[in-house]
């Protein structure tokens, strides 16, 4: 019985505690309707924040709407969709594949820009870029891609470099085709107070290259999201990162800052009002100013004179130089220009941008390079800036030094990589994988037609732990008709031919008269493959990707070389273990003009050098591709034209690739690359046009790359005891130094 009781006892209880609990939320619900209907703003902080502790935040209003009229996450969609129908586009559903698969492959066709149209700075780097690349055409039939001419940069209404009318030009375009394989290139959209994604027209099924995308209306593997770069953004080149090789320690002065404009209100001010309450001046900059706009005074609040005052403190340039970490908020948009600014200054990026799309997210690991925090969680920054290990930061400092000059620090990168994942997508059965677009050199200068494995590129030897081959191809370049067999191309077939690790010779026949018979060539222990290149004689063509070369490592000779059988083979040795370098013997090096303010080229014997002469050296052949397919027509053309400078071109290349220099090795003494005393008529290539030429090419070639690439150094190669007093029967290489 007591039993019973008991259970009667703590069931009305729960039923009570329920009812209780019922009508009570209804009233409350019902209150909350009746204050509503009355004009009262409800609440949205919790009970227990005190808006008296955070002074600097917006109003509640604010912080709920972004600063415009408030819109419900539906409304949003529904705006979305009205501006972009085909907001579902995939490259299966949006894309003419046929386009691409003719003889023509992968062309961009820029629409000419029309008489009387603006065009901003930044579009015109961006048309030239794409004027520029090895994917241009000027014939709309061979393209797969297009771009539009209309300036589509800067969206917003209120700007001075919005263009009206587009959705009616763009219409009139017969190849329009509702926007099916075009790209759109856009970095400002929307206008105040929400600065929307409204590009103000119809972009169809176009492909959007945007900055500031947001996650929502990312269509993946269809748009690309670009970084916002500012129009001083270089066109080509770019500065180098600021990083130093193996610094140390890597933490730096500063531990985290952030330097810029603050919002008094509307979409962005949430986050930027809140800065603030980080800095410590100490360790923690944290500065902001509302002194910005034209009627900033009328908007200013209590903390604005302080603010400014405490701006003006502290150099932007300084901190950006000694940070370790950098605070990217968002702006009016997503994006922000100190992005771009903190990669390059190898400040690790911390975001504060909820809902942004990276750029090229796609194809990026951004985990290696950025720290994504939390709008919503600025109060936990520091802690969790603090807790970033020493390896980690330099681990992610490197990253985005990779990332910087690989795809960011100039227009003409951030257009070619936009245009390579496009490219990709079209033809995925040979695209780069991921590790090839985030390991150095990076994707770019990684041709996924040579191979799409990575054991086939000399710069992933390290990575994957393995080693070059051991065989090399010479590669003879032969000018001249073979009258006599005591040429210096005769004996230089012999002294090649003898090496332990020559495969296969190849002599690229170039001269006028037809190549001599098989009989009048030396009998060698190795295959000899005559090539007639006379139905396309180039100078160039000694760089072609011949399908005859089986080993990764080609020995380029000129058809004078004079070199011993020790020589080739130290050399070899030598490249295999830098097997990503011009490995080789004749130097040369470049310097800069002060007074002419060009370039120089120098064949002086200095102890400094940027430059191995083709004539002697060895490389991996997958430069012999890049050669052919990553420069543009015009410099192989400046060199077919003059017959001069291929070898200087090579090396721009290489060294573009690597960021290093070439290694000399050592050679005998009496070897250079001059004429004889006996000699009486002066050699082609020894004249002062020659050499004239070869300085303008110089000079060419860094405007095409947009810096200089080549890096000079004092490092020579060579052998064990080389010049040593001992005996030289210890010696390996012992005929260097007995001729």
């Amino acid at each position: 019985m007591q039993a019973r009781k008991k259970y009667v006892l703590l069931g009305l209880c729960t039923c009570c505690w329920l009812l209780l609990f019922y009508w009570g939320g209804l009233q409350e619900r019902l209150l909350a309707l009746l204050t509503r209907r009355r004009g009262e703003v409800v609440r949205p902080w919790p009970d227990w924040l005190d808006r008296a502790l955070l002074p600097g935040y917006a109003e509640n209003a604010e912080l709920q709407n972004g600063g415009g009229p408030g819109e419900s996450p539906r409304q949003r969609r529904q705006a979305w969709a009205s501006i972009y129908k085909n907001s579902h586009c995939r490259m299966d559903t949006c894309f003419d594949f046929g386009r691409c698969r003719g003889r023509d492959g992968f062309r961009v066709y820029v629409y000419p820009p029309e008489k009387g149209d603006r065009v901003s700075e930044s579009y015109r780097k961006i048309l030239a870029s794409v004027a520029e690349s090895r994917y241009y055409t000027s014939d709309p039939r061979e393209a797969c891609l297009f771009v539009l001419g209309i300036d589509t940069l800067d969206r917003d209404q209120l700007s001075t470099q919005f263009v009206p009318n587009v959705d009616e030009r763009i219409r009139g375009y017969p190849l329009w085709n509702d926007g099916r394989n075009h790209v759109i290139f856009n970095l400002y959209s929307g206008t105040w107070p929400n600065y929307t994604e409204d590009l103000g027209f119809n972009v169809g099924q176009a492909i959007l290259a945007k900055a500031s995308l947001n996650t929502e209306h990312f269509r993946p593997g269809f748009d690309v999201s670009i970084p916002l770069f500012s129009k001083d953004h270089p066109q080509k080149g770019g500065e180098r990162g600021w990083l130093l090789r193996n610094t140390v320690p890597p933490r730096r002065k500063y531990l985290l800052m952030f330097k810029g404009k603050r919002y008094l209100t509307g979409i962005g001010s949430d986050t930027r009002n809140a800065l603030h309450h980080i800095h410590n001046g100490k360790d923690i900059v944290s500065l902001t100013t509302c002194k910005h706009g034209k009627d900033w005074e009328k908007h200013k609040d209590a903390r604005c004179d302080h603010d400014n005052q405490e701006y003006e403190r502290f150099d932007y340039q300084e901190l950006l130089h000694n940070s370790t970490f950098c605070l990217v908020p968002r702006g009016r948009r997503l994006g922000s220009f100190r992005f771009l600014e903190s990669l390059q200054a190898a400040c690790i990026p911390v975001l504060l941008s909820n809902g942004w799309e990276l750029p090229f997210s796609d194809v990026i690991q951004w985990n290696q390079a950025v720290i994504e925090g939390d709008e919503r969680l600025l109060l936990q920054v520091p802690s969790t800036v603090r807790a970033v290990g020493v390896d980690r930061v330099l681990a992610l400092r490197q990253r985005t030094q990779m990332l910087w000059e690989a795809y960011f620090s100039s227009v003409d990168k951030i257009v070619l990589t936009t245009l390579e994942i496009i490219k990709d997508r079209v033809y995925a059965h040979i695209s780069r994988n991921k590790f090839m677009w985030n390991a150095l050199p990076g994707g770019l200068v990684v041709l996924p037609e040579y191979s799409t494995h990575l054991a086939h590129y000399p710069f992933y030897y390290l990575n994957l732990g393995i080693s070059p081959g051991q065989e090399f191809t010479a590669v003879i370049h032969a000018v001249s008709p073979l009258v006599s067999q005591s040429q210096p191309i005769m004996k230089l077939l012999q002294v090649v031919s003898k090496s332990k690790y020559c495969s296969q010779i190849i002599i690229l026949w170039n001269s006028e008269k037809p190549p001599p018979h098989r009989s009048k060539w030396p009998p060698m222990p190795v295959p000899l493959v005559v090539t007639d290149g006379r139905r396309k004689v180039s100078t160039s063509s000694r760089f072609l990707p011949h399908v005859t070369i089986e080993t990764e490592a080609v020995l380029s000779l000129d058809e004078d070389t004079v070199l011993l059988t020790s020589e080739v083979n130290f050399a070899f040795h030598v490249w295999q273990s830098f097997p990503e370098r011009i490995v080789g013997y004749p130097p040369r090096s470049h310097f800069w003009d002060p007074v002419k303010k060009i370039w120089g080229y120098t064949s002086k014997w200095t102890n400094e050098y940027s430059i191995v002469l083709t004539g002697a050296a060895f490389y991996h052949r997958y430069y012999h591709y890049l050669f052919s397919h990553y420069l543009p027509p015009s410099l192989r053309a400046l060199v077919d034209r003059t017959s001069n400078c291929e070898d200087i071109l090579m090396n721009f290349l290489v060294s573009s690739v690597t960021h290093l220099p070439p290694i000399k090795v050592a050679q005998r003494k009496q070897y250079k690359d001059m004429p004889g005393p006996q000699s009486t008529n002066m050699a082609p290539w020894a004249t002062p046009e020659h050499f004239n030429q070869r300085q303008d090419c110089v000079n060419t070639f860094a405007s095409w790359f947009g810096y200089m690439p080549l890096v000079h150094s004092q490092l020579r190669l060579d052998p064990v005891l080389f010049k040593d007093h001992v005996s030289v029967l210890r010696k390996k290489y012992k005929d260097l130094e007995r001729a």
